[in-house]
């Protein structure tokens, strides 16, 4: 079955370009204005159980090897133009995707803006879309994982289920949620409930505004993705430049599947495979605890705690930001 869903073609005298044969659809890739950077290559692809996905590939020239990017909740593909140069800059191929109910791929229910889940299971399936990619592009080997929060939580599972790549690099990863005062029973016990009468579908309080997005809703001074100025101006001109590509708050059902997937992981053996892993100092959308829970009991671990960042990282000032890279290239280097 996976067979009937590959992409044709492989790298080769062509260039790059002659992967996206007749049977691949190329997909649309947005740049603001004044964006002059190298485009991505974006195509569809469609998941197992019939979902649409779009994915982008940035090939660098002579790559010692490929990054597959997993992004968090909320996120689409142009946010990490950015990232992607830099890797591609550094030498490394770069495959990334819109999961389902956000990006350009399919949403999961009539009303688009929450976002959404049935089974966190489910976006294993589009795991598996992008390794037949990632196989019939041809990247190069060896292939690595940087993953961003909830992304880090999706890429937690794929390496439980065999996912072959040489080391694993997470980014303020979703292995637990900071609910703030909420205990977590009491949040469980909401959703379950809210499922239960039919209103799963709706966006929870406190996950987020629910017609528009975080960097529309929110003010730059009380933010908890950045610090950086110039890269909260991006996010909010590509909110009003694309704004099909955004999603707003969380809804009840994904609050529940995604505590519960949260609560699965913290139970599982470690991968035996070298790991990266950040946390801010700052950080108060997922759970610092949960990070240094895992990072204890995974043997070839590395816990990089960045004084003054926040949630993204890669979005953050130059000065932390080259802290992550210089450790995460280190780590993909060594493996």
């Amino acid at each position: 079955q996976a067979e009937d869903r590959r992409l044709d073609g492989r790298r080769d005298a062509a260039g790059p370009e002659a992967v996206l044969s007749a049977r691949v659809q190329q997909a649309p890739f947005h740049q603001l204005p004044d964006d002059r950077s190298q485009p991505a290559r974006a195509f569809w692809a469609q998941a197992g159980d019939g979902v649409r996905l779009r994915m982008a590939h940035w090939p660098a020239d002579a790559a010692r090897g490929s990054v597959l990017l997993f992004p968090g909740r909320t996120e689409y593909i142009e946010k990490y133009a950015p990232v992607a140069h830099r890797l591609m800059a550094e030498g490394y191929d770069v495959l990334s995707i819109d999961w389902r109910g956000q990006g350009m791929s399919d949403r999961l229910q009539p009303n688009p803006r929450p976002g959404h889940i049935r089974d966190f299971a489910d976006y294993q399936h589009d795991v598996v879309e992008m390794i037949v990619a990632a196989e019939q592009l041809d990247l190069p080997r060896p292939w690595h994982l940087l993953a961003h929060s909830m992304g880090g939580c999706i890429g937690l599972a794929a390496l439980e289920g065999g996912m072959a790549v040489q080391s694993a690099v997470f980014s303020a990863p979703m292995w637990g949620i900071n609910l703030r005062r909420m205990q977590q029973g009491v949040a469980l016990g909401i959703a379950y409930l809210a499922g239960r009468v039919g209103r799963g579908g709706l966006t929870a309080p406190g996950s987020g505004g629910a017609a528009t997005t975080y960097p529309l809703d929110e003010s730059f001074n009380a933010n908890l993705l950045t610090s950086n100025g110039d890269e909260w101006a991006r996010l909010v001109r590509e909110a009003v430049a694309w704004p099909d590509l955004t999603i707003g708050g969380a809804t009840f059902d994904w609050v529940g599947r995604a505590l519960n997937e949260c609560a699965r992981l913290s139970r599982i053996p470690s991968p035996d495979m070298p790991m990266l892993v950040s946390v801010g100092s700052d950080e108060k959308v997922v759970s610092p605890q949960a990070i240094r829970d895992r990072a204890a009991r995974w043997p070839q671990s590395e816990l990089l705690t960045i004084p003054g960042a926040k949630h993204e990282i890669l979005m953050e000032t130059d000065a932390l930001r080259d802290l992550f890279y210089e450790a995460m290239l280190a780590r993909f280097e060594a493996s």
